[in-house]
């Protein structure tokens, strides 16, 4: 006999019926439970038999689920977790629902108790404009393409193939400098390329198509201060608020497919600043004492602890691991203690940690 068979990206969840598809095979985890029975529903329409295959990848989320299945087959799919208060993501869909009919005083109001003070701030910069029958969007630009999905701020950066001017894709301007370096590889449609140039002002980075057997891992140096305390645990261990982070790329790594590294070489990237919300837990020592770590272990500890909680927050919240970032240290000089951060990887926060401190 003979089989057909498919092969595309998740956009293929989204509701769209293919006719006599029996089987679906997901490599690694969607991102959540909600998208994992998206994919495998494009399998059995129309009430036919079908088989759903969750195949995982060398992640800590992966291997969780493999072991503890029931996570996903007795778990409802996740709640929707952002802060709609969040200047950064409310003023731009202001100035985006203002370019499509005049804002209104109740118009406004049904964006939240934060949204006068956040149309006011836009009106006093020159983006909206008051008038009789409400705010206005004055500039001539499209209001919309200011409302950035995923939330990372800046315009997104272009992958251009130098010989041919083809964009390949894009990233966006956070993760660009960890993902599109000079010397990255970058595959497209099963193609490696390896970026040769990166401008972040021009928001564009230019890749050759080459032939290689190898892959590129960037390594970042982070650090975070606590800016405000929000909310704390009643044993004062968790807590969760405000911090100030500061990271930059400052190498990659080449490895084979196997894992073997080929070396490192440095980089000069730009320093990012980001503030934003955080959930962190202290280890007091009567706890590392109990746990038998031993002193020299303790950065090890905490790192381990920093990559399983990332891996695991989407569990619980509509977030990818990727929109979550972490800092783990043996001792922190706003705590004294040794720390782990987890915090939401966009400006102001997306309330994925804090939603993580509720669950915890």
């Amino acid at each position: 006999g003979t089989i057909r068979a498919m092969a595309t990206t998740s956009a293929l969840e989204m509701g769209i019926d293919i006719s006599g598809l029996d089987v679906v095979i997901v490599g690694g985890w969607p991102g959540t439970r909600a998208s994992l029975w998206q994919q495998f529903g494009r399998a059995g329409r129309a009430g036919a038999p079908a088989l759903g295959i969750f195949v995982a990848r060398d992640d800590p989320l992966d291997t969780y689920l493999v072991h503890h299945p029931e996570a996903v087959l007795d778990r409802p799919v996740e709640s929707a977790v952002f802060d709609p208060h969040n200047t950064h993501v409310l003023a731009p869909h202001l100035c985006a629902a203002a370019a499509e009919l005049p804002l209104d005083a109740e118009a406004v109001d049904g964006f939240g108790p934060t949204a006068r003070a956040v149309v006011d701030a836009l009106t006093e910069q020159g983006w909206l404009r008051r008038r009789a029958r409400g705010w206005f969007w004055t500039r001539p630009e499209r209001a919309s393409d200011l409302t950035d999905l995923r939330g990372s701020g800046g315009a997104p950066v272009r992958i251009v193939e130098h010989a041919t001017g083809r964009v390949l894709g894009t990233v966006d301007q956070a993760s660009a400098p960890a993902m599109v370096h000079p010397g990255a590889v970058y595959v497209h449609q099963g193609i490696t390329h390896v970026v040769q140039d990166l401008d972040l002002d021009d928001a564009v980075a230019i890749v050759i198509e080459q032939p290689v057997d190898y892959t590129t891992v960037a390594r970042s140096i982070s650090d975070i201060r606590i800016v405000e305390t929000l909310q704390s645990s009643d044993d004062g261990v968790l807590h969760r608020g405000v911090v100030d982070v500061t990271s930059q790329v400052v190498s990659f790594q080449r490895r084979r497919l196997t894992g073997q590294s080929l070396g490192e070489e440095g980089l000069d990237m730009p320093v990012r600043q980001l503030r934003t919300q955080a959930v962190w837990w202290t280890l007091p020592e009567e706890s590392v004492v109990s746990a038998g770590i031993e002193a020299p272990d303790i950065p090890g500890a905490a790192h381990a602890a920093e990559h399983a909680s990332i891996g695991l927050l989407p569990l619980f919240a509509t977030c990818d691991r990727w929109d979550l970032g972490g800092v783990s240290t043996a001792h922190h000089p706003d705590t004294g203690q040794p720390t782990v951060f987890v915090y939401d990887g966009y400006p102001g926060g997306a309330g994925f940690t804090e939603h993580g401190f509720h669950v915890a």
